[in-house]
């Protein structure tokens, strides 16, 4: 039984991987689930067993991918509102927004759709509550600014480094020491 759970995911993962990679190719509206079924090598009776729709592949892969997002905000939220916090937090939503490259990929070149999808506004409620976690209520509006600016910049870089020669560990270290240092002059600025 075991063995057949492990299939099972291994096929779910399968699909997933195969559905994002013609998702960003083609983009989500002109891929459909016969040429999913087709670049597995399935049939889409076969397919349609694990994942009744398109939109359900994609929110399987933003659950499984987003998880390490929803646990940091859930870690953040329990911590000190301090400075060394915030570059804590800004450090792991590093290494979880780089572990769901993909999927971050697809949204940007899909942007139109993601508002069209419930993924779509549950990923901007999970932006709202990262920024929240940097900002302060006594922060001035620049500072406010600082703050947003290092979530997104850790968005934009990724985007933006991509076709940049270099070693992609470097590069979101790189991405992250602005995001971290923005925060640094919104938190030197109260002092």
């Amino acid at each position: 039984m075991a063995t057949s759970q492990a299939r099972r995911g291994d096929t779910r993962r399968r699909i997933q991987d195969v559905a994002l990679t013609l998702f960003a190719e083609h983009g989500y509206e002109k891929t459909s689930l016969r040429e999913i079924a087709e670049h597995l090598d399935v049939t889409k009776a076969a397919l349609y067993y694990h994942f009744k729709t398109k939109e359900d592949i994609l929110i399987s892969v933003a659950d499984d991918l987003v998880k390490p997002i929803d646990e940091l905000i859930a870690w953040a939220q329990a911590q000190p509102r301090t400075l060394a916090t915030k570059q804590e937090f800004l450090r792991r939503y590093s290494e979880a927004l780089w572990g769901a490259s993909r999927l971050f990929r697809f949204m940007q070149e899909n942007q139109a759709t993601m508002r069209e999808l419930s993924i779509g506004e549950a990923f901007k409620d999970r932006i709202g509550a990262l920024g929240a976690l940097l900002n302060e209520p006594g922060f001035s509006m620049t500072d406010q600014v600082r703050c947003m600016t290092a979530l997104f910049s850790m968005h934009a870089g990724m985007f933006a480094m991509q076709n940049i020669e270099g070693d992609p560990d470097a590069k979101r270290l790189a991405i992250l020491e602005v995001a971290q240092g923005l925060i640094a002059d919104a938190h030197a600025e109260r002092g």
